[in-house]
């Protein structure tokens, strides 16, 4: 069958835009391979052009101030700006528009940067950084003043996770006057923190932390907490996300031992318990769920502690293997107050301590775990937490000899280094193993000795194979994310590489994700300690707020717009739309007869194009990105005409 052939838009009378071209040289970074002046003279010569000015750096005050004062004085009204990415300073040079009293929509961006400085040198160069700004100033004309897309905000935040990150996010925005509901899966605020006894470098108690945290959060009326909740259903936009929430009895080994542990203390509702956390409710005992509808949400999931493989440093094969989590139970539970580390009886006179288990995994050298995966990153905080563990160690138990075994030591932080230098002080022994000569821990075979025995080829004796005979070992474990996969799916954001959420941009936007209302807070985004994770939930906190307290939000308006006097209702694009609710077709009364046309919600639209693409009647166009500007772009890309010379 013959397809059917698309009928032409409808002409366009060409726009009388007076467009302003501003190219950057970016403090040499286009510059360097674009020669910027010629950019500007063949850009004067493209129809509606009437000015093009470059600078050193577009986005700082006087670059931003030269485009607001053509625009004051109407010597422009249509901006192109050639420079880097538009990720990064779009909202920039439409904040400058406003500024100058102009629609902020009418403004296009040229990326000279990733598209043309960091892939081509030479001519070709400069070739291409014109053509693309003649493609932008030839859309720029044809631009249109639009408005923002308003949507109200319904006046709470849904901060999910109960950790140090959950409870400082929510007590952040209660104290900036904004409605909380904090739901936690587990029956207790706390988080991991709660299974530490003391900080790193400071030394704060775990219990000193939580309390007052979870104090402030249960004590202000602001927040609702709700535990042994789990959100299962999520729909809708920032400033309207419908939720639903389940509580359910909690299962697992873990938890039964918590609550024992509860019940053992003495402590009740609302009190912290070590290594437990703060129990603020009684739990369901049957499952039950309600509705939740929240302006923003704050994922404060957090992270869980790498457990090794059987056999990964012999762990599982001996007790005397222990993790650095465990290590810490183990220590705040020992017997007596000597000058020997005493567990379970057994006197503690050497131990091993070992870096990077479960980080810095190299594709090659280390196993994959059960789920497939290596864990690339660096985990940060573990350096400093070991160096505290083998001081404390030192401190309180001259006799107990302490071998740190590491591939490279990170003390980033402020306070940290001199942990390293207080283990040296305190004679710490240290042994540097390269990436795949780990340590190996083997059963020692001389009965008369130490149960274990630590073998390495030290980098710091150049390479010398030596045995370090040992009664513990502690294995120094990284962070990993939770698993929130299916809060990953509901949601549709984003992860990285390393299994954790993906923030928009780490500098610009660091705790905002891709989808508009979710933020992020914490160690599901990246390995934190406990200041990194208040910092980044304050941070969190304080977007949540900004939305919140103005009662509404703007969205961009790029998004599809239709036609109705051109529209059959065919509903091709309904099937083609990637967004759930965002295209419909309607009944609709035209002249006096029944019909069914195609309708947009706006703030549904994702803006990608699918249905225009696939409308055989060119009936849909998205706005800011109509077919006609395309047109208008590729004409200017491919003629020769405003080039000198021609």
């Amino acid at each position: 069958m013959a397809q059917k052939k698309k009928p032409a838009l409808a002409p366009e009378p060409t726009p009388g835009g007076k467009v302003g071209v501003y190219v950057c040289h970016c403090g040499g970074n286009i510059s360097d391979a674009v020669d910027v002046e010629q950019v500007c003279a063949q850009a004067r010569r493209v129809p509606g052009v009437v000015v093009a000015r470059d600078q050193m750096f577009m986005c700082s005050d006087p670059g931003q101030e030269m485009i607001i004062e053509d625009l004051k004085s109407g010597l422009v009204d249509r901006v192109v700006v050639a420079s880097c990415s538009p990720s990064l300073h779009e909202s920039t040079f439409r904040n400058a528009l406003l500024r100058a009293g102009a629609n902020p929509y009418v403004y296009e961006h040229a990326n000279l940067r990733e598209q043309v400085s960091w892939v081509h040198h030479g001519p070709e160069a400069t070739a291409k950084a014109t053509r693309l700004v003649a493609a932008a100033a030839a859309k720029a004309a044809r631009l249109k003043p639009l408005e923002p897309i308003r949507v109200e905000v319904q006046p709470r935040a849904l901060v999910i996770g109960g950790g140090v990150a959950g409870m400082k996010a929510a007590l952040e925005l209660a104290a900036r006057g904004q409605a909380v509901v904090l739901v936690e899966k587990s029956p207790f605020l706390g988080g991991q923190v709660a299974q530490l006894q003391e900080l790193a470098p400071e030394g704060e108690t775990a219990a000193a932390v939580i309390s007052e945290l979870a104090g402030a959060v249960l004590g202000h009326p602001a927040v609702t907490v709700y535990t042994c909740a789990q959100v299962e259903g999520f729909e809708g936009y920032i400033g309207n996300f419908k939720l639903k929430v389940v509580r359910k009895p909690p299962l697992g080994a873990t938890y039964a031992d918590r609550l024992e542990k509860l019940s053992k203390s003495g402590q009740g509702l609302g009190e912290y318990v070590p290594f437990v956390g703060v129990m603020p409710a009684t739990i369901p005992e049957s499952p039950e769920d309600f509705d939740l509808e929240a302006g923003v949400v704050v994922l404060a999931t957090g992270m869980r502690p790498y457990q090794p493989r059987p056999g990964e440093y012999a762990y599982k094969n001996f007790p005397e293997v222990v993790t650095l989590p465990e290590f810490i139970r183990l220590q705040a539970e020992a017997e007596g107050e000597g000058d020997t580390l005493m567990l379970h009886g057994r006197p503690i006179r050497g131990a091993a301590l070992i870096h990077c288990v479960g980080s810095r995994q190299i594709p090659g050298i280390h196993a994959e775990n059960e789920g497939g995966y290596l864990n690339e990153y660096c985990s940060r905080t573990c350096c400093a937490a070991t160096l505290y563990a083998a001081n404390l160690i030192r401190d309180r138990y001259p006799q107990t000899k302490i071998f740190d075994f590491y591939r490279d030591i990170r003390t980033y932080g402020r306070g940290q280094e001199e942990l390293y230098t207080q283990a040296a002080a305190s004679q710490v022994v240290f042994f540097r193993f390269e990436a795949g000569e780990e340590p190996q821990v083997l059963k020692n075979p001389d009965p008369q000795g130490p149960p274990l025995l630590v073998q390495v080829k030290d980098v710091l004796t150049f390479g010398e194979e030596l045995e370090v005979p040992v009664d513990l070992v502690v294995l120094a474990v990284g962070q990993e994310p939770n698993n929130i996969a299916g809060l990953v799916q509901q949601m549709k954001i984003p992860i990285g590489a390393d299994r954790f959420l993906q923030e928009v941009h780490p500098k610009l936007r660091p705790v905002e994700m891709s989808v508009a209302g979710i933020l992020l807070a914490g160690t599901c985004q990246a390995p934190f300690d406990v200041g990194e994770t208040c910092a980044a939930a304050g941070a969190a906190a304080v977007k949540a707020a900004a939305i919140l307290a103005r009662g509404f939000v703007e969205l961009d308006p790029f998004v599809a717009e239709v036609d109705l006097s051109k529209c059959t209702g065919t509903g091709a694009c309904v099937e083609a739309c990637l967004a759930d609710g965002a295209l419909s077709l309607v009944d609709l009364e035209v002249a006096g007869q029944k019909v069914r046309r195609a309708r947009v919600n706006p703030v549904m639209c994702l803006g990608c194009g699918a249905c225009v693409a696939v409308c055989p009647e060119n009936a849909i166009n998205v706005q800011g990105w109509t077919l006609k500007q395309f047109e208008s772009m590729v004409d200017l890309i491919v003629s020769d005409e405003y080039l000198e010379g021609a």
